[in-house]
C-alpha cells in the first residue's frame, strides 16, 4: 500500500549542498529539523547500517526534496515497498499486477506497462522520498562509512495513513489475485499512538476480508516503536498473513520489542550470527506461526541479509523452497551490480564458509559446499533454507534490493493447497 518517487544521491553531497557542515552523530526517532537530520545522517554513516525515519516538518521536507531532485546527477525512481515489489514482479510478461497507493504524475509515468493503477489510487502530487547513499570509506568530516549503504527520510502522510488500504482490498474482487503482498505498515510511525491504533485495528478488519484461499505475504521494514512493532505481532498482523520478508535490523528490532531470543543483543557486529539469526527466525514460527493449537496463518519467513538468505517454513505448506532462496540471492547480486547474470568479477563471498545452526540448542555445524550452495536443516517442523550470497563490490543501487529479494523468492515459492 506504500508507493512514492524515490530521489537517490549521495548524501554527502545533498547536506554540503543545504549548507551543513560535518559535526557529531546522534540518533534521532523523528527528525524535527535539518540538524536532526545531519546528525541522524552521520550516526548511522559511521554505523554504515540503513535507517529510515520521519521528517516532521512539512514546508522544511519539501524545500529539502526540491533541492535533492534538482540536484545534478541525482535519480528518480519508483520506490515504496509495494510500488517495488510491483515493478519486480511485473518484469514477468505473463504477470499482471494491481499497485494501490498514493500515486501522483511522475510516478505514474515511472511504473511499468503491466501495474495496473485504480483511478483513486491517483493524486495530484507526488510523495517524495530522499535516499542519501555513501560508498564504503567515504568520509564526511570525521565520519568514515565503513560499508556502503543509505539513509532514508520522508515527510508522507498519505502513506504514512495507509490510506489506500481500503481501495486495494476492495479492488481484488475484480482483480481476482493468486497472491497478495502487503507493506507499508511501517510508514505509519509517524502518526500519534492514537491515530496508529485506530489506523491498524482498521487494517486489521481489512486484511481480514482477503479471502483466506489467497496467500498473503508481508512486508517488513525499518521501525523504532518497540511497542507498535510488538502489537503488530502478538495481537494483530502476524497470525492473519501467511508469510513475512525482513531484514537483520527488522529480525533484531522484533525480538527485542517481544522480548524473543538474544533480544539483549545491541546491535549486530559484522555478518549477523546465522545460529542467532536461526533461533529468532525459530521462535516466531514457533510462537506466532501456524500450529494445530494456533489459528494464525504464518508459515513462512524469509530472511535477507547482506551475506546470506534464509528461508524459514512450516513443513506441509511450501514447495520448491531451494529454487525460491537461490532466485532470492541471484537477484541480489544481479540487481546490487545493474547486470543482467551475475558477473563473477564483480561479486565476492562474505558469507561464513562453515556455521552452527543454533546458539540455544544442540546445534549441527554446516560447512558450505561450492556445487550444493543452499544448505538445508530441520528443527521441530520447520525447515531451513540457507544460501550465500554473491555480493556485489561495487553497488550501483541497493535501493530496494530486499524487495526485489522477496518479489524473487515469492515467484518460485510454491503454496501447497490447504
Amino acid at each position: 500500500v506504500n508507493a512514492c518517487v524515490d530521489v537517490v544521491l549521495s548524501g554527502v553531497k545533498l547536506l554540503e549542498a543545504l549548507g551543513l557542515e560535518p559535526g557529531d552523530g546522534k540518533n534521532h526517532v523523528v527528525l524535527n529539523s535539518r540538524q536532526d537530520l545531519k546528525e541522524a545522517f552521520a550516526h548511522f554513516m559511521e554505523k554504515g547500517a540503513a535507517a529510515e525515519r520521519f521528517f516532521s516538518d512539512g514546508e522544511s521536507f519539501h524545500h529539502i526534496a526540491r533541492t535533492a531532485s534538482e540536484y545534478p546527477g541525482a535519480q528518480l525512481y519508483v520506490g515504496g515497498n509495494a510500488a517495488l515489489i510491483g515493478q519486480k514482479l511485473a518484469t514477468n510478461p505473463d504477470l499482471k499486477i494491481l499497485l494501490c497507493g498514493p500515486i501522483g504524475p511522475k510516478l505514474h509515468e515511472l511504473l511499468d506497462d503491466n501495474v495496473v493503477v485504480p483511478p483513486e489510487s491517483m493524486q495530484e502530487r507526488d510523495e517524495f522520498h530522499l535516499i542519501l547513499e555513501y560508498q564504503a570509506g567515504e568520509e564526511w568530516g570525521q565520519v568514515r562509512a565503513p560499508n556502503a549503504n543509505r539513509f532514508i527520510f520522508s515527510h508522507d502522510l498519505s502513506n504514512g495513513a495507509l490510506n489506500m488500504l481500503e481501495v486495494f482490498v476492495s479492488s481484488l474482487d475484480e482483480f481476482q489475485p493468486d497472491l497478495v503482498v502487503l507493506s507499508g505498515l511501517h510508514m505509519m510511525e509517524g502518526q500519534s499512538k492514537e491515530m496508529r491504533q485506530r489506523r491498524l485495528m482498521e487494517a486489521v478488519a481489512s486484511i481480514s476480508d482477503i479471502p483466506t484461499d489467497i496467500p498473503i505475504h508481508l512486508e517488513l521494514a525499518s521501525m523504532t516503536d518497540q511497542d507498535f512493532m510488538s502489537n503488530i505481532m502478538h495481537q494483530q498482523v502476524f497470525p492473519l498473513v501467511n508469510s513475512i520478508g525482513l531484514n537483520e535490523q527488522e529480525l533484531l528490532f522484533l525480538t527485542q520489542s517481544a522480548a524473543g531470543p538474544h533480544a539483549s543483543l545491541a546491535s549486530w557486529s559484522g555478518v549477523p550470527d546465522v545460529g542467532v539469526v536461526s533461533d529468532i527466525l525459530f521462535w516466531i514460527l514457533k510462537e506466532h506461526g501456524k500450529t494445530a493449537e494456533r489459528a494464525s496463518d504464518l508459515t513462512r519467513i524469509h530472511f535477507h541479509t547482506l551475506a546470506y538468505h534464509i528461508l524459514v517454513t512450516v513443513d506441509g505448506y511450501w514447495g520448491n523452497q531451494v529454487a525460491a532462496v537461490a532466485a532470492g540471492a541471484r537477484a541480489a547480486g544481479i540487481q546490487a551490480c545493474a547486470t543482467e547474470t551475475i558477473d563473477t568479477s564483480k561479486v565476492f563471498l562474505k558469507a561464513p564458509l562453515e556455521f552452527v545452526t543454533s546458539q540455544i540448542e544442540a546445534p549441527s555445524k554446516i560447512s558450505l559446499n561450492p556445487d550444493e550452495p543452499v544448505v538445508h536443516w530441520h528443527r521441530e517442523g520447520i525447515s531451513f533454507h540457507f544460501t550465500p550470497v554473491l555480493v556485489c563490490k561495487d553497488p550501483v543501487r541497493t535501493v530496494g534490493l530486499g524487495d526485489a529479494i522477496s518479489a524473487e523468492g515469492l515467484l518460485y515459492s510454491e503454496v501447497y493447497p490447504q
